[in-house]
């Protein structure tokens, strides 16, 4: 099983028993490796941690811990620039020293993320801070089949 994200085109494909793809929304500021880049890094991943088994169809994530929330229009309104992270979290490293392991390129110290993001925003269009934001249906049907070590692809 493997992880295909393609930016130019922003959707992943879950490559496995069978293929299915899903729409994204990754880095506004396109594609880049750097620390403090706010931009979606290329190369090979693994995917490194998981976290929100269980929990309820957008439930908001600080930290990767559950807030107790879970979001909503009247949420969303009260905190208009949060950064919602939201269902499920796939952390990425890095497998490429230099080019996105280690030293200020390091995926995983950047916290990379495939996460669920409010329904309300859109896919297919490049927003997020550097993570790839999915639809919270879509993230939940991905964690559900995706374990810890699979290899995640990125490419522009």
């Amino acid at each position: 099983m493997e992880l295909i994200i393609n930016l130019s085109e922003q959707w992943l494909e879950l490559r496995g028993t069978r293929t299915e793809r899903f729409a994204i929304s990754s880095a506004a500021n396109g594609a880049g490796e750097a620390m403090g880049s706010g931009a979606t890094p290329r190369g090979a991943h693994v995917v490194r941690a998981r976290f929100g088994a269980g929990l309820p169809p957008g439930a908001v994530l600080l930290g990767r811990k559950f807030s107790g929330e879970v979001f909503d229009a009247e949420l969303g309104a009260r905190f208009p620039e949060r950064d919602w992270v939201l269902s499920r979290i796939l952390w990425l490293g890095g497998l490429e020293p230099g080019q996105n392991l280690g030293a200020d390129v390091d995926s995983f110290r950047r916290f990379i993320y495939i996460h669920g993001t409010p329904d309300s925003e859109s896919m297919g269009t490049p927003a997020s801070h550097g993570c790839i934001r999915m639809r919270n249906d879509a993230v939940i049907r991905l964690f559900d089949q995706v374990p810890v070590g699979t290899r995640v692809t990125i490419t522009d």
